[in-house]
């Protein structure tokens, strides 16, 4: 057997960040160790702190240097000292446009030992997939007559037809994995142009993820709005494994 290597950069970032990529990689390295791997560790000084002292929250070649690496583990980003608009534009994102990292990926869990706040007795456990680098990622937009009061702000929000379907498509993959169970939730009740066309993109898109379901009976699929997804979520958590 092949003993496989990995490089990983370690960005620890700020606040809590540090504290929880400290347990992070105790907990991977006795992974590593126990299925025959090794994971190599680099760590970058970038975030708020770094911000304070140089005025940037990443270094000059940052992207660059994070291009050989096999992945990247980073804690959080943001310090009350800095403004959001500073830390995530400054760090985040151009990693998250850089290596086109397209999924957000957010598995929702319950714990036994932990009381929970929503209406459920039995188990929780669903992912909840989103789009990661276009909507309001995309930083189209702009100010008109700054400092007058006339000053403007615009931001558009934009969709792409192979943005949506290979992030339903990855949600469709997902559902095998699980329980073949899949819902597509947007505002497309409130807005207007790219809601829908997230919607008609997604529901075209249902043929081919039906397709990579077949193997499971209990496949479903259903398109909703958002506000429709909260409250059905709330009441029923226990099914919501079925959410994308």
């Amino acid at each position: 057997m092949t003993h496989a290597k990995h490089r990983i950069a370690l960005l620890p970032g700020d606040g809590i960040g540090q504290e929880v990529c400290e347990s992070a990689v105790r907990v991977l390295d006795v992974l590593a160790r126990r299925h025959g791997f090794e994971l190599v560790w680099t760590e970058f000084p970038w975030g708020c702190d770094y911000y304070l002292q140089t005025g940037s929250m990443m270094a000059p070649d940052a992207l660059e240097t994070l291009a050989p690496y096999d992945a990247i583990l980073l804690g959080a980003v943001g310090s009350p000292k800095v403004k959001d608009l500073v830390s995530l534009w400054g760090l985040l994102i151009p990693i998250r446009r850089r290596f086109d990292q397209y999924v957000n990926l957010r598995p929702v869990r319950s714990l036994r030992v932990v009381p929970s706040a929503l209406r459920s007795s039995e188990p929780i456990d669903f992912l909840i997939v989103r789009e990661n680098s276009e909507g309001e990622y995309s930083e189209a937009g702009g100010r008109l007559f700054a400092g007058t009061p006339r000053e403007l702000a615009i931001q558009e929000s934009i969709f792409s037809r192979i943005g949506i379907e290979r992030i339903v498509n990855f949600a469709a993959v997902a559902a095998l994995e699980r329980k073949g169970k899949l819902v597509s939730a947007t505002k497309s009740n409130g807005i207007i142009h790219t809601m829908p066309f997230w919607d008609e993109v997604a529901q075209r898109w249902r043929r081919v993820a039906a397709s990579l379901l077949t193997s499971n009976t209990s496949t479903r699929w259903r398109l909703g709005s958002s506000s429709h997804l909260k409250a059905w979520m709330s009441l029923s958590p226990q099914i919501s494994s079925e959410t994308f």
